[in-house]
């Protein structure tokens, strides 16, 4: 198990300075040596704002500039990703040209309004726009760094859902943490001794986790928020989520029995002791994971699947590989569902889709990123055109509760 992220949350001031951020360059590196005495892996420091609200009216190229200073500002002081937090409708249509101008620079949109709790019909169709437009920087690389949201509160480590609700700076850990579900999957018994040896684990690593924070906390001034323990994968059948659902069900990623030994490790997330932020569960990123990217070139996986399996586990529909055509419209749709799933199961659900220009479903799929494995271009059906969505401002859909 390593450690995916320490990911520092605060409010940026405008425009942004180094005197503000030093301070919170030199925690993140003493964390992260902190975690790396006691044992872990750091892969990367990150920085979380909310950062939109403050540049309402501002310039188009001003605020591309302004995307431009605080990237370099976070490198200089130690920090890999920076995430500007979620943009409304205003702010929307100059995502394209804030990701285009940058390469380490996360931005995202509710899809659900934390306010009113509806779906927000207006920012869904623009996040779909922002996906079709983001598709052309670097062959569609560039969507990696935009996601949609849907019941997706303040506080979540992992990018690009990252965003701050102001306050005092905290921090929080996301975990990559696959491996323990392969080891747990290859040699548990039955579905049972699998849940309660992985919840061992995952307790096991978090006071270790626990009791490094709280040694920071007592030596500086920022706040833990907690952990998101999430099964994140890493590109090696070793750190496969879908490698442990396969070694559960003795069958291919898809097969009858994925959706049960998913909910397996979903819910030993969500029983295990420790404090939780953020999503907690499951990750099925197509392209992050190895056997994923595999079974998406053989033509196994589906969409509707990968959203299906979302419901019991899940972050949503991630580094998804799509049709270069997708339209804007079929991709409203997909939005539209993800939202649907996340308000009717009252739950955190993201949508990082990658429209990938000049390819058509069963494509290879191959990015010079140490992130991605080699995959396949997964079918997206449905044909351009209007429908009731298309005329949806807001529509509540009530949590079914049991």
């Amino acid at each position: 198990m390593k450690i995916r992220s320490i990911t520092i949350f605060a409010d940026a001031p405008v425009p942004s300075t180094r005197a503000w951020l030093l301070p919170l360059g030199a925690f993140a590196q003493a964390a992260r040596r902190a975690y790396a005495d006691a044992g872990f892996e750091v892969q990367t420091t990150r920085l979380a704002l909310n950062v939109f609200p403050s540049l309402e009216g501002g310039e188009a190229q001003a605020l591309v500039d302004f995307a431009v200073a605080v990237e370099a500002l976070a490198r200089d002081c130690g920090f890999e990703y920076v995430a500007l937090g979620p943009a409304d409708a205003g702010m929307l249509p100059h995502l394209p040209a804030i990701l285009a101008a940058t390469q380490s620079v996360f931005a995202t949109a509710h899809l659900v309004n934390p306010a009113t709790g509806a779906l927000d019909g207006t920012v869904t169709r623009m996040a779909a726009r922002v996906i079709r437009e983001a598709a052309s920087i670097e062959n569609g690389f560039g969507n990696l760094r935009f996601a949609a949201l849907a019941n997706v509160p303040p506080g979540v480590p992992f990018f690009p859902a990252a965003y701050h609700d102001g306050g005092a700076p905290t921090f929080a850990i996301a975990t990559e943490a696959a491996d323990l579900a392969v080891t747990v999957g290859r040699t548990a018994n039955d579905l049972a001794e699998a849940h309660h040896r992985l919840r061992a684990a995952v307790e096991s690593e978090a006071l270790r986790i626990v009791a490094v924070a709280e040694r920071l906390m007592a030596t500086h001034s920022l706040r833990f928020g907690g952990i998101d323990f999430s099964l994140a994968p890493f590109p090696t059948p070793a750190c496969s989520i879908g490698a442990a659902l396969e070694a559960l069900t003795g069958q291919p990623l898809g097969a009858a029995g994925t959706l049960a030994a998913a909910a397996t490790f979903a819910d030993a997330l969500g029983q295990a002791q420790f404090p939780h932020v953020g999503f907690c569960g499951l990750m099925l990123p197509v392209l992050e994971d190895a056997v994923l990217a595999q079974r998406a070139a053989e033509g196994r996986l589906r969409v509707g699947e990968l959203l299906q399996w979302s419901a019991v586990c899940g972050t949503g529909l991630d580094t998804v590989p799509l049709p270069g055509d997708v339209s804007e419209s079929a991709l409203t749709r997909l939005l539209f569902d993800v939202a649907a799933l996340a308000m009717r199961l009252h739950k955190p659900l993201t949508a990082r889709l990658m429209p990938l220009p000049g390819k058509v479903a069963g494509d290879a799929v191959h990015f010079d990123f140490a992130y991605f494995a080699d995959g396949g271009v997964l079918p997206l059906e449905g044909a351009a055109g209007e429908s009731a969505l298309d005329r949806t401002d807001a529509l509540r859909l009530h949590a079914r509760y049991h």
